[in-house]
């Protein structure tokens, strides 16, 4: 599933030296979405946060993610003596398409999966994730590593590594297939309503966790 990401980075300055709205910018994609985006459920009474949406080779919003929680950092990730561990889960929405034809009919686009889930669940873990003990200037060969094994699990989803835990999706259980390692938690499944989930998160427990579909996301911005 070959996408690019935008995200809400730092806004670049408008003329007379205003700040452009990055959360705008970010919502934005969100709107132009064909699908719905999902999240925790209302027994989720935390903050809720915008990360960024995936898009596919012809602009087409794919997927995106949606925060619930602490905002993550790198800076964190080994719960140093001292720290607070963050807590925080990451709900990915992933639209269901078959494989097809670009929009410019130049290419062919991937079909997405349930494992497509489990990749960008897997890898956006991995993004706040960094050993301690590690060396800055091993990090990309470490993160580079860390991808393929990732994304070696999300396409063995009935192997070992995974098991079976049972969520609520729009009040309804659903199956997901759940993993957990060292640096938090993954998982991934599907709905009736055209889209995969993947989720990811640390601190907080994947086993109370229920989803639902983001009645207002522009509220999120």
């Amino acid at each position: 599933m070959e996408t690019t990401s935008r995200v809400g980075a730092q806004a670049p300055a408008a003329e007379g030296g205003q700040q452009l709205p990055s959360a705008r910018r970010t919502v934005d994609g969100y709107l132009q979405a064909p699908f719905p985006w999902y999240g925790l459920d209302e027994a989720f009474t935390g903050p809720r946060w915008l990360m960024q949406v995936g898009t596919a080779a012809d602009g087409a919003v794919e997927h995106g993610s949606i925060g619930h929680g602490d905002e993550p950092s790198v800076r964190n990730e080994a719960g140093s003596a001292g720290e607070p561990r963050e807590k925080f889960a990451v709900v990915v929405t992933v639209a269901a398409q078959p494989s097809r034809r670009s929009a410019d009919g130049t290419g062919l686009l991937e079909a997405t999966s349930v494992s497509s889930a489990a990749w960008l669940a897997g890898v956006g873990l991995l993004s706040f994730t960094w050993p301690g003990q590690m060396d800055h200037s091993l990090r990309d060969d470490w993160l580079e590593q860390q991808t393929e094994t990732a994304w070696a699990l999300a396409d063995d989803l009935e192997g070992p590594e995974w098991s079976r835990l049972s969520l609520p999706v729009d009040g309804v259980a659903a199956s997901f297939h759940y993993r957990e390692s060292e640096f938090g938690w993954v998982l991934a499944g599907t709905t009736d309503a055209g889209v995969h989930l993947g989720a990811y998160g640390r601190g907080m427990s994947a086993y109370g966790l229920g989803f639902a579909v983001v009645k207002d996301v522009a509220a999120y911005a």
